[in-house]
């Protein structure tokens, strides 16, 4: 009789348990120099943005009154802007300058960039600081310059005006606004350019090459290689340039001084807000406008760059 060994199958080995992971004392050192790279710019960030957006934020919510100081008051300030004339008045007028001035500034800027860029243009270095130049202006002295080229009398647009035999007075009540874009083109007209002319150096040479072999001429080469190549620059310098508009205010608060009566306090919004802190202590009133301001701005400025992207895409 023979008999039977079972043979039990052999148990599976216990799976190890996964070690620990650790961070190598490299790994730690590279961690540590990447936050210290970071932290300045995290502490200048926090300080410089986040402090006083967010104090702005806490002023908006109060209202200083007559008797008893400041209260907490809500959105009583937001309701209170979003029925103010005066408000809604330079913010219609800087969307105006918007819709004009931005859309004529870039097509200039664009159209200078393209000459630079053609290859055709003797001196190209020349006129490219040139159109830059107004750029490095200060502000301030760019409109005191232009304030005494339009003072109808004793300025250039005034002996302009004699030569011709009529008065020309570009700050005036129906002039000031296109007084004002001229000086805002000429500022930043090079600024933009240089961006374009940035963005159509790094074209690679092949593109054209290729062009030039189907028989593409100057015009079709500009709407068929260097526009498309362009578009992100000129969604960027829609971008700063929208951002610009809303923050208008050195041009025409300087112009005031020249032109009493013609521009008011409530000329754009910034002004006014200008005004109702320092001139009519209303410090919290003015940081709601402000706050108001910005959201719009960021709305406004994201959904240009959003459209700009789905168009990359």
């Amino acid at each position: 009789m023979t008999s039977q060994i079972s043979v039990a199958p052999p148990r599976p080995r216990a799976e190890r348990a996964a070690p620990r992971t650790k961070h190598s004392p490299l790994k730690r050192r590279i961690s540590a120099a990447g936050w210290g790279f970071v932290l300045p710019f995290f502490i200048g960030f926090v300080l410089l943005v986040v402090v006083p957006v967010g104090y702005s934020i806490y002023l908006s919510l109060y209202r200083n009154q007559l008797i008893g100081g400041n209260h907490f008051v809500g959105f009583a300030n937001y309701l209170q802007a979003f029925t103010d004339a005066d408000f809604w008045s330079g913010v219609l007028r800087v969307s105006l300058f918007l819709v004009v001035q931005v859309p004529i500034m870039l097509a200039l800027a664009l159209i200078c960039a393209l000459a630079i860029d053609s290859g055709r243009l003797h001196g190209k270095s020349f006129f490219r600081i040139v159109l830059f130049l107004p750029y490095a202006v200060p502000g301030v002295v760019a409109v005191l310059m232009w304030g005494f080229m339009y003072n109808p009398r004793a300025g250039l647009t005034g002996a302009l005006g004699h030569l011709l035999g009529f008065t020309i007075d570009p700050i005036s009540t129906q002039w000031v606004l296109p007084a004002i874009g001229n000086i805002v083109t000429w500022e930043f007209l090079g600024y933009n350019m240089l961006i374009f002319y940035a963005a159509l150096s790094t074209v690679p040479r092949e593109l054209y090459e290729a062009a030039a072999i189907d028989g593409a001429g100057a015009f079709r080469t500009i709407f068929s290689v260097k526009l498309p190549a362009l578009r992100g620059s000129i969604v960027i310098a829609t971008i700063f340039s929208i951002i610009g508009s809303f923050q208008l205010f050195n041009e025409p608060n300087i112009l005031r001084t020249t032109a009493l009566g013609i521009i008011p306090t409530n000329f754009t919004p910034n002004l006014y807000a200008y005004t109702l802190s320092f001139s009519g202590n209303q410090v919290n009133y003015a940081a709601t406008v402000a706050i108001i301001m910005g959201v719009f701005t960021a709305v406004i400025a994201y959904v240009v760059q959003l459209r700009g992207s789905r168009k990359d895409a």
